[in-house]
């Protein structure tokens, strides 16, 4: 059974950073493609991040890009999302995803697996 666990949330202020992590267990790693989502308050989850089996492919969300850089480490079956100048409005749980190609997970209706969340709160 696979499962996701993500780590790394915690309160931060704006314009620090922070480096979320996800742990895929259950299966081959090295040939899931992965991505990050969050969901704000009130707010429906939205598309950050994602990437290939072989890391050699990325995609973000405008809202993101340039501050957010998501990678994995095949050997260690994680992915990370490293967020840089984060604010207020990157509050949210964060997911960590799997889904069938980089080009479907975006859309958020593909996904296979979704991990529990983890909570960033960016403090002004």
């Amino acid at each position: 059974q696979v499962q996701l666990f993500e780590c790394g949330g915690a309160p931060v202020q704006a314009g620090d950073s922070l480096r979320l992590s996800c742990l895929d267990i259950g299966r081959p790693f090295s040939s899931a493609v992965m991505g990050w989502f969050r969901q704000a308050p009130g707010k429906e989850r939205e598309f950050l991040a994602a990437i290939a089996w072989s890391g050699g492919y990325t995609t973000y969300a405008d809202s993101v890009k340039g501050r957010f850089t998501i990678s994995r480490d095949n050997a260690k079956n994680t992915v990370y999302l490293q967020m840089v100048s984060l604010k207020p409005e990157d509050t949210g749980v964060y997911y960590c995803s799997s889904g069938p190609t980089l080009g479907q997970i975006p859309n958020g209706r593909e996904i296979h697996y979704w991990g529990q969340g983890t909570q960033v709160t960016v403090f002004s």
